[in-house]
């Protein structure tokens, strides 16, 4: 499998999520964001973290303008797979090609932690190799991290499985980190070809890092 990944000025999680894919057998390329095309053998693609463009603006509202969407527009628009990663989900978010928004925590401050994650809909490649109502230990680190989508938006995502996992505590109880709507960790599109979320599943590949519950989730996009 051919996994490309996207690189912005102030990326800072595209090395992890090679080293991740790697670790699972996975061919794996960088692309710089001023490339306007995507490697024609792509399998997946990850929009990764960091801070692109320093997060001037708004997380990930200049990265959208970047050479390099417009290819994965496309990509997405043909069926292609799309996974957002913390600024990655921002960044998808910004483009359109996710519903919702992500806004500054409540908190108003960054969180860096070990979080439990509850799965709410496995009828995705992304998430295929868990089941509904497990709960994983996924690392987050955001300062906008707070998904925000009005009420008709939310009602859709509920109608048609588009949530993908809800912050909780070990439990599996809602245990909201940031004020996410309904304490929303991930989402997909309708079409359940594009991926959304703020953990970073890439940070949770060996347990003597704290936790491999990443493996799971990674691996769906494999088996695919």
């Amino acid at each position: 499998m051919k996994v490309t990944i996207l690189q912005f000025p102030g990326t800072n999680c595209e090395y992890d999520t090679q080293h991740a894919f790697e670790s699972l057998g996975a061919k794996t390329e960088i692309v710089w964001h001023k490339s306007e095309s995507l490697p024609s053998d792509t399998d997946l693609l990850v929009v990764a973290g960091g801070f692109s463009y320093g997060d001037y603006l708004r997380s990930g509202a200049i990265a959208k303008f970047s050479p390099v969407m417009k290819a994965v527009t496309e990509y997405a628009d043909k069926g292609g797979k799309v996974l957002g990663i913390c600024n990655g989900f921002q960044v998808l978010t910004e483009a359109g090609l996710l519903p919702g928004a992500l806004k500054r925590n409540d908190g108003l401050h960054f969180i860096s932690k070990h979080h439990m994650l509850k799965v709410q809909n496995n009828d995705n490649i992304f998430l295929e190799k868990l089941n509904n109502g497990d709960v994983v230990n996924i690392p987050i680190a955001h300062h906008d991290g707070n998904y925000f989508i009005n009420e008709a938006g939310l009602a859709d995502l509920e109608a048609n499985n588009q949530i993908l996992l809800r912050y909780t505590d070990a439990n599996g109880d809602i245990l909201n980190p940031n004020g996410s709507v309904s304490s929303i960790a991930g989402v997909c599109n309708k079409s359940k070809n594009v991926f959304g979320l703020m953990p970073h599943p890439e940070r949770a590949m060996e347990s003597i890092l704290g936790s491999d519950d990443g493996v799971k989730m990674l691996e769906g996009f494999l088996a695919s």
